[in-house]
């Protein structure tokens, strides 16, 4: 590879762990190119990310970052799985653990902070920002759905009373 290819390269990765909260550093050994997409795909939908990387020049692009705790991590066939939600990333990469054994967590970084592989695995179990936002929308707008049927209740038994009067009649 060229060098102004490899100053490309670890520039967008340096770049990648600088705007990344969470860093999931794995093994792919055996993964085949179809697994690698359908991962990477896995991974856009959730709105995170899934790079093969060299590990030379991931050890060069992570000086400098919060990030950089993870530099003995990169030795074999390492890839980093990364997001800017706090969780996407490591659920992601433990659904696909789950279904294919070909991938292995090795540990990760959550806002500079060392993550054994134990605690990505805790993490994945968390619940999404986004489905965080849902309940909490839910916990908002029970009260108000509860006042809502509150305040209908007696026009409604009024009117099952105006109903059984001039039904009787």
């Amino acid at each position: 590879m060229e060098r102004s290819k490899k100053e490309a390269l670890v520039a967008e990765l340096h770049d990648t762990f600088e705007k990344s909260t969470l860093v999931v550093v794995t093994h792919h050994k055996g993964l085949t190119v179809a697994e690698v997409s359908d991962l990477r795909q896995q991974m856009r939908d959730a709105g995170a990310g899934f790079k093969v990387t060299k590990n030379r020049l991931a050890k060069i692009a992570l000086k400098g970052t919060k990030f950089e705790h993870l530099e003995d991590q990169f030795v074999g066939p390492t890839a980093v799985a990364y997001s800017e939600d706090a969780v996407a990333a490591a659920k992601v990469c433990a659904e696909f653990q789950k279904k294919n054994d070909k991938l292995e967590i090795l540990s990760g970084g959550l806002n500079g902070q060392g993550l054994t592989k134990e605690q990505v695995d805790n993490l994945a179990k968390l619940p999404s920002l986004d489905e965080l936002r849902g309940k909490l929308i839910g916990l908002i707008q029970a009260p108000a759905t509860k006042v809502a049927g509150v305040v209908q209740a007696p026009a409604g038994k009024l009117a099952r009373v105006f109903a059984a009067y001039g039904s009787s009649e």
